[in-house]
């Protein structure tokens, strides 16, 4: 058994919590590689397709989504073409930017988009396909398209509407009947669908979904104290199932009550826990890869509790120091596996350097 742990050699940055790697065009250029070489790789494939009869069983994921098929399964390819996004939107001069625009404009082709929206109406039992981590991913994608100034993804941006309003339809009528929140550390965890689902309804200004969400992150976490979070991670995990909690809830709560809620949520014991950098045992192992995800999840949840902390508060520079350990550590790991991590990873980095 190999044990990985945090190295600084593959690039020639320095990758510390002293000298944190910067967002620089080369580091995206390297980064974009991922989503680039998976979003038109077919196999292998996790469809996640409830097969109804034999006809349905003949069917290959680009037929079941003829947008988001590659990259191993469907959340991935959305949030790898996010990443892609992401990437145009803030380093407009990269060296593969070509390359980009060229599998976006494909993907988001007009009737393609249609039939990924029709998938979750036209097969049995579709309905629940990708709920919520799938569904906040697209919310995401579409978020981005709607912020940035720039014909072609207002183009884009019109393009995904269907899907994006089916995906809106779905969520605001599951919501109400959403009794129990999923805390796990992997894709259902609901406190994470909800932060970015919340992202999406504030810079769109969908006040409903909007306080539809705020409600229910009240009703399913308001009265949560002294987490277990000294219990985490599990095994697969690339979630804190504690921090994404806390990163929804400075979303909901004004300071004040958001640090009176999150003092009873902690205790020092689950705070020295979640500190601690994952030990991959093996990188090649595509569930064991997921504690990758987890230090960069980890980061980008840090930052953003770190950011709406009080000045005063013991945690504040705390959370944003242990939030660059997490960052330094994971980047290059992402570059030392296999298909497991390679069509994932690069957009959980990219999301935690661009949070920077």
């Amino acid at each position: 058994m190999k044990i990985l742990f945090p190295i600084a050699v593959l690039f020639s940055f320095s990758v510390n919590a002293q000298h944190l790697p910067k967002f620089t065009d080369d580091i995206a250029m390297k980064l974009a590689e991922k989503p680039l070489k998976c979003i038109n790789q077919e196999y292998p494939n996790k469809t996640a397709h409830i097969i109804n009869n034999e006809k349905e069983a003949t069917l290959t994921p680009a037929a079941l989504h003829p947008s988001f098929y590659g990259c191993f399964d469907w959340h991935s390819s959305v949030h790898g073409h996010w990443m892609l996004v992401r990437l145009l939107k803030s380093k407009p001069d990269l060296a593969n930017k070509k390359e980009i625009i060229e599998i976006l404009e494909a993907s988001f082709q007009p009737e393609k988009i249609k039939e990924e929206a029709a998938y979750f109406t036209k097969y049995e039992i579709s309905a629940n396909f990708e709920r919520t981590y799938g569904w906040a991913w697209l919310l995401k994608l579409d978020e981005e398209l709607m912020t940035w100034d720039h014909p072609q993804a207002k183009i884009w941006h019109q393009n995904l509407k269907p899907l994006t309003d089916e995906i809106l339809r779905l969520w605001k009528n599951y919501l109400p009947k959403q009794t129990y929140p999923n805390r796990t550390g992997v894709h259902p965890n609901s406190a994470f669908a909800m932060a970015f689902a919340l992202d999406w309804a504030r810079t769109s200004s969908d006040r409903i979904f909007e306080n539809q969400l705020m409600e229910k992150a009240k009703y399913f976490y308001l009265k949560d104290h002294k987490t277990p979070a000294y219990l985490e991670p599990d095994g697969s995990d690339f979630f804190s199932p504690s921090l994404e909690i806390a990163d929804l809830m400075r979303r909901i709560l004004p300071q004040k009550e958001f640090v009176k809620w999150f003092n009873g949520f902690y205790d020092k014991k689950s705070i020295a826990n979640i500190s601690e950098i994952p030990i991959i045992s093996d990188i090649n192992d595509f569930q064991t890869v997921h504690l990758v995800g987890l230090s960069f999840s980890r980061a980008w949840t840090m930052k953003g509790i770190s950011k709406s902390l009080p000045e005063n508060h013991p945690l504040k520079k705390q959370f944003a120091t242990t939030s660059d350990k997490f960052l330094s550590n994971a980047l290059p790991l992402l570059f030392q596996g296999n298909y497991g991590g390679d069509h994932w990873l690069a957009s959980f980095a990219v999301y935690a350097l661009s949070e920077e």
